[in-house]
């Protein structure tokens, strides 16, 4: 089950704001403003956020609406640390690599965008962890609480539309595989490795043989078997998926990791949901997801020990 979580809202909504005019430099401030479980919110840190939250929002917020995000990400953070959901700095590294990547700029770009418009880029990985560790607590803690039943799915698009539940697609089984390029190899390395991944697509023929093959072979590795069906996989890789022979790699395509093929093990026909059913089904799962944080984080702000200082 998938919903698109807060921090993938942050990034669409980051990806429009970059391109607003550039903002005040951020001031210096200390004073602290709110304890938070011996935890201090200075007037520095709800500086930084008003400014992110206008880059993201495109809208001011009210001083008490930063405020009160702030703490409720203290509160999610030790919550965190409770159940041992405490994401390390290389994690925080890898998201925010990820985010930049999703909207096809560097890490440098994305902080520089952000240090134009008075940004640090601490500001947003900061939001970004308390987002990464709400969302692992929720989903952990409620897992049961937040399915949703096929049935009441099923009734739910019957009492809207009336439609099929489910149509003819296809289901593909297959295996990534990743020919290493360190960072900072040369053009001349990368090229030796794409030829070698040619030669490989040469000599496969067989899951069982791309397997044999790239267990063995030092700085590639082959990762577990992956099903997909049409509904999960953009258009532009079922046509690749489509055209490939069973048993046999894709095209190596060179990305962050190195030269990335798959090798495909089987293509079938299979039932699959139909777009409205996963609709129904992707909006009765976020609204119990919102209904469940929200009396989650209720009660741990009602537990919390919130003590201004300055208004």
């Amino acid at each position: 089950m998938t919903t698109q979580l807060p921090v993938f809202r942050l990034l669409l909504a980051i990806g429009a704001g970059l391109i607003l005019t550039g903002l005040p430099a951020p001031s210096r401030a200390q004073n602290i403003v709110v304890m938070v479980n011996g935890d201090p919110i200075t007037d520095f840190d709800i500086e930084q956020r008003s400014k992110l939250d206008q880059l993201t929002t495109q809208k001011t917020p009210s001083r008490q609406e930063v405020i009160n995000e702030l703490i409720d990400d203290k509160v999610k953070l030790k919550e965190g640390k409770k159940y041992g959901v405490d994401p390390g700095i290389s994690d925080i590294n890898q998201s925010y690599e990820g985010m930049a990547q999703r909207m096809r700029i560097t890490p440098d770009q994305l902080t520089k965008s952000l240090e134009v418009k008075g940004v640090r880029p601490e500001t947003l990985k900061g939001r970004m962890k308390a987002e990464m560790v709400w969302t692992s607590l929720v989903r952990g803690r409620f897992k049961e609480k937040l399915m949703v039943g096929e049935r009441d799915v099923a009734q739910a698009v019957q009492v809207q539309t009336g439609d099929k539940l489910q149509i003819e697609g296809t289901e593909y089984k297959m295996q990534p595989i990743v020919l290493i390029v360190p960072r900072g190899s040369s053009p001349a390395f990368l090229e030796t490795r794409q030829k070698e991944a040619e030669t490989y697509r040469s000599r496969v023929g067989s899951c069982e043989e791309a397997n044999s093959l790239f267990r063995s072979t030092p700085n590639a590795t082959i990762r577990d078997t992956v099903t997909k069906t049409t509904a999960e996989l953009p258009e532009a890789l079922r046509k690749v998926l489509d055209d490939t022979q069973i048993g046999h790699l894709t095209a190596p395509e060179v990305t962050k990791a190195g030269i990335e093929m798959v090798v495909l093990c089987s293509r079938k026909p299979t039932m699959i949901d139909t777009p409205k059913k996963r609709e129904v089904r992707e909006k009765m799962y976020s609204e119990k997801y919102e209904k469940t944080q929200k009396a989650y984080l209720d009660d741990l702000r009602k537990a919390a020990m919130i003590e201004y200082r300055n208004r």
